[in-house]
């Protein structure tokens, strides 16, 4: 499939089940259509690669998932110039090709590479949840002291457009705190997550100065609005996620008004100056394949103080998405079938990494009392609605190692519980950071009793993912393992080294090919 079609500066296209190759004289905005429908937007040579006297670009990994059938193709610029139309096939069926998600409605690729229900697919009156959404988060942060305002794509909508960008698909709230040390930005988030809380939404935590809130529609779906949090320091405003710029406190306040939809909402004093150092100079022109270029050392230093507590979240989000696609049940790993032969009747199992919960339901089904735990909030919205819908006799929740209150907060609530108990933790320590490391030890003195084990794999040879994706998990040495063990008072009272152990990055078991790799199994008991 190739056009020799001029694009001026895109020529020769040509598509296949891999992706686009094509001949580009610049870099140019290129937005990718099936049957006149907007699917993908990409930059020519920012996001493509080099290719045997071309350019190529892979189609993304979720919209792989949805390419069978016939469909117009057609590859247009930013400007409007086509630069390829054909009637294309990919697979075998004749059926026309969709992008569509379970329920049926349309689905774009967003600037993360996700397929999402974009608002340009959405007809008149659809988007009244949304403001009405956007309405009471407002209305709940200005009754806590804040000044909000609608932030990111969805302030870039309300002042170049009047309405939603069409390749957006959700809505952003930001506020500047009167604090100006990241401590006490952090505590007033805290404090107006849990003010929320209280008046019955429920929330979840991007960071220490970001949130979400889900609010509930009329029709019984929820829709997550995101806060982000900023502060004036050092003549700068920083504003999560990525904003440090130079900047005046009047340039935000007092705040002002903007039209979203034909409805008015509060905006900085002065929008555009705000747009201006999130988009750049160019933010009055449309850009669905937008992306933010982080610069290392703002990222560094919000990193430091805000979000110690994200390490590779996004990453097994992604993954965990995925599982969506896989088969609802699949078998216990071995060390789920250890645990139960060793363990006595009656004895409750912590599983704390217990993404799919492949093990926390096998053994809450043996009859074991059984609650899993998880730093995925993608993994445990998941398996939550699965076990909601089948019955499953186990406690699902987030808890997040990297955020003590939430080590601490867990590690109080459960350690109250009686009867015997045993924590599962397998390849959990292989894939959090060293303080993730600490708190999980924390944690596992507060649960259990002197004499109760924790039943622990990790991965002791380096993992190729075959798609070449980057692994998650890393290997580290069982001599080191077993002293650190020792030395924080815990007892190694069995160990065995596992040949041929998957690795399930969420979406199934991953080996590369048909390499068997190794990981060591421990019993360790709490003295």
């Amino acid at each position: 499939m190739s056009s020799t079609m001029s694009g001026l500066v895109l020529t020769g296209v040509r598509v296949d089940d891999d992706g686009l190759r094509f001949a580009a004289a610049q870099d140019v905005l290129c937005n990718v259509s099936f049957d006149g429908r907007r699917i993908w937007s990409f930059w020519s040579l920012r996001d493509s690669v080099a290719a045997e006297g071309a350019r190529f670009i892979a189609w993304p990994e979720r919209l792989t998932l949805h390419l069978e059938g016939l469909t117009r193709l057609g590859v247009s610029l930013g400007d409007g110039t086509v630069a390829f139309e054909e009637e294309v096939r990919f697979g075998s069926e004749d059926r026309r090709l969709t992008v569509v998600g379970r329920d049926g409605a349309p689905l774009g690729i967003d600037m993360y590479g996700k397929l999402v229900k974009t608002f340009e697919t959405k007809e008149a009156g659809e988007l009244t949840p949304l403001l009405d959404a956007l309405d009471t988060v407002l209305g709940l942060l200005r009754a806590e002291g804040l000044e909000a305002f609608p932030a990111y794509g969805t302030l870039l909508g309300a002042v170049r457009e009047g309405t939603f960008l069409g390749h957006d698909n959700d809505a952003d709230v930001g506020y500047v705190s009167r604090h100006t040390h990241p401590i006490d930005v952090i505590r007033e988030s805290h404090r107006v997550q849990r003010a929320v809380e209280r008046q019955g939404y429920a929330t979840s935590r991007h960071s220490g100065g970001a949130f979400k809130i889900d609010v509930p529609d009329a029709d019984g779906s929820v829709r997550g609005l995101d806060v982000f949090g900023g502060f004036f320091t050092e003549g700068h405003l920083a504003l999560l996620g990525e904003i440090w710029a130079p900047y005046e406190r009047e340039w935000i306040f007092p705040l002002g008004t903007v039209t979203l939809d034909g409805r008015e909402f509060p905006a900085p004093a002065d929008p555009e100056r705000l747009l201006a150092v999130t988009y750049g100079p160019g933010w009055r022109v449309p850009d669905p394949a937008f992306r933010y270029e982080k610069d290392p050392d703002v990222q560094r230093r919000f990193d430091e103080w805000f979000r110690g507590t994200r390490l590779h979240r996004a990453a097994w989000d992604h993954r965990y998405g995925l599982a969506r696609l896989l088969p609802p049940y699949q078998p216990p790993h071995d060390i789920a079938r250890h645990l139960h032969e060793r363990e006595e009747e009656g004895t409750w199992v912590i599983d704390i990494g217990c993404g799919r919960g492949r093990d926390v339901r096998w053994l809450a089904k043996q009859g074991r009392p059984a609650i899993g735990l998880d730093y995925s909030g993608v993994a445990m919205q998941f398996i939550a609605a699965k076990a909601a819908e089948q019955g499953w006799p186990a406690e699902l929740c987030t808890m997040n190692l990297l955020e003590l209150r939430h080590v601490l907060a867990w590690g109080a609530l459960l350690q109250g519980r009686s009867g015997p108990r045993t924590v599962l933790a397998r390849h959990l320590i292989d894939s959090t950071s060293p303080y993730g490391v600490d708190n999980f030890w924390r944690f596992v003195t507060m649960v259990l009793q002197p004499g109760e084990r924790v039943h622990l794999e990790f991965l002791t040879e380096a993992i190729e993912d075959p798609e070449g994706r980057p692994s998650l998990v890393r290997p580290l040495e069982r001599g080191d393992v077993i002293d650190d063990i020792e030395a924080r008072g815990f007892e190694v009272t069995g160990m065995v080294d596992l040949v041929g152990q998957a690795i399930d990055y969420g979406y199934g078991e991953e080996m590369s090919d048909g390499k068997q790799w190794r990981s060591c199994r421990l019993e360790v008991e709490w003295r």
